[in-house]
Formats: C-alpha cells, structure tokens, sequence
C-alpha cells in the first residue's frame, strides 16, 4: 500500500506496537493476542488489527500475533531494519541530553554527528563516539554520512535558520524542539516536540476534570474571609504588623538584598 493511502495516526501507533513487543519479546512471550494488545496498551483491539492490516495480514485466528515476526515486519514498515544515522543540531543541556539518551540504543536510529555555533562546545565529546562539529561542517558530514534525518535542539530564534541549513545539506525529515514554528519547504517533514505546549495541555486537563483537587489559588479564593488561606498563615492585624506595599520585602530577597 502506498504511503499515502496510511493516516498519519496509524504511523504514529506503530512506534508503540513496536516498543510493546520489544518488551513481550524480552520477558519471553512469543505470541500475542490483539485483545491483550489492546487491554495493555489502553486501545481498541478492532483499531489495532485494523492498524496492522494497512500493511498485511499477521495474525492467526484463535492464536494472535507470533511476537518475533511482528516485531520484523513493523521494524521493516518503519524502515528500522537498517540503521538510520541522526544530525543533532545544539549541544546545549538538551542537545547534550538526546545524545546521550540510552534509549537509541535500542533501535537502529543513532545520533551520529553533533553540531553547534559556539565555538566553546566545538570539539567537545559528549559520549564516547560524538565530537561536537562546528556548523560549518554541517555539509560535509551529511553528505559523507548519507544523513537524512534532523534534531533541532537550539533557542527558537536559531531553528529557522538551522531548519534550512539542515535543508540544504540534503536533510529530509527534522524533529524540532524548538518552541517556534518551522517554514519547511514541499518535500521535506518536521515534527515538532514541544514540552511545554504539551505541560499546557496537562494543566487544562487537570484544572477541567470533574473531581481535581483544587489549585492553591483556587483554595485561597474559596476560603471563608474570617479563615486563613490554605498554607498562608495568620497575622494579626497590628499596626506594628502594618507595612505599606512599597516596604513589603520581595519573597526571594534576603533582608540583606532589600533596595
């Protein structure tokens, strides 16, 4: 089936069947049933067989999915049978952070070149195969490295531009974790790995669901006028208590800082 003709959603879910069986396979499972799939993975058994089905037919009736060869055939979907060498773009605690992450040891997607603009974190080594590369050596190792897949791990205003350097190295496909939307010209894909896009979300959830706690502010705001706050404690109102707003010392000042 053309990859057109696959939503996007049922790509996604394949990277989490996989990792699913990856984990079946090391405690010794051989065989799974989609209806276990679905239990474990909180999904509709129908969505999964239908998923899998895009690509073939897998399963056995009355016996499941044989683990190993699942694992195979979706490694091969996702072209993970082969290794797929990755150009980290920004050295920096995030940057460094994904280069040293444990977990692409387990695939055969690798971090293979580390690039930066700071010419103090050139020459840097971050593990004991990655060197940090100067920019200027982004073309070269690219092309050498047959790389088409990108991390953009810089400050916002830096992603455009690391976008389309990436671009003109012959980089097809970029994860950015830049909080900045990216102009990606017709041909080639971004994604995008917003942390606090995604905290933002939690928190709306958390403040709309039926039967949250509620927030400090919130507390405070519901407390009777003649009880103290949650957390805040009691004062009496005392002249000697009294002190103008101008006066009131900043929380994170020690008395020695006030202006």
């Amino acid at each position: 089936m053309a990859h057109g003709e696959v939503p996007e959603a049922v790509v996604r879910r394949l990277p989490l069947y996989l990792r699913y069986l990856r984990m079946l396979e090391r405690q010794g499972i051989r065989t799974v049933s989609s209806f276990q799939m679905g239990e474990d993975l909180l999904l509709n058994p129908a969505q999964i067989r239908k998923d899998l089905a895009f690509f073939g037919e897998f399963g056995r009736k009355g016996i499941g999915y044989d683990v190993p060869y699942l694992i195979e055939k979706i490694r091969h979907i996702l072209h993970l049978d082969r290794c797929v060498p990755i150009a980290l773009v920004g050295a920096g605690n995030l940057g460094t952070a994904l280069a040293r992450y444990n977990a692409f040891q387990e695939s055969h997607m690798r971090i293979t070149a580390v690039f930066d603009r700071d010419p103090r974190k050139v020459g840097q080594r971050l593990t004991e195969d990655l060197v940090v590369y100067g920019m200027d050596e982004l073309d070269r190792v690219v092309r050498e490295q047959g790389i088409r897949v990108g991390i953009i791990a810089v400050p916002r205003e830096s992603a455009q531009e690391v976008l389309e350097h990436m671009v003109q190295a012959g980089i097809r496909a970029v994860l950015n974790f830049a909080p900045q939307i990216l102009k990606a010209p017709p041909g080639v894909r971004v994604h995008y790995a917003d942390i606090t896009a995604e905290l933002a979300t939690l928190a709306y959830y958390l403040h709309c669901s039926p039967g949250s706690p509620a927030l400090p502010s919130e507390a405070a705001a519901s407390s009777p006028s003649d009880a103290p706050a949650l957390g805040v404690a009691s004062v009496p109102a005392s002249p000697e208590n009294a002190r103008p707003a101008s006066e009131t010392p900043l929380p994170h000042l020690r008395p020695s800082e006030e202006g």
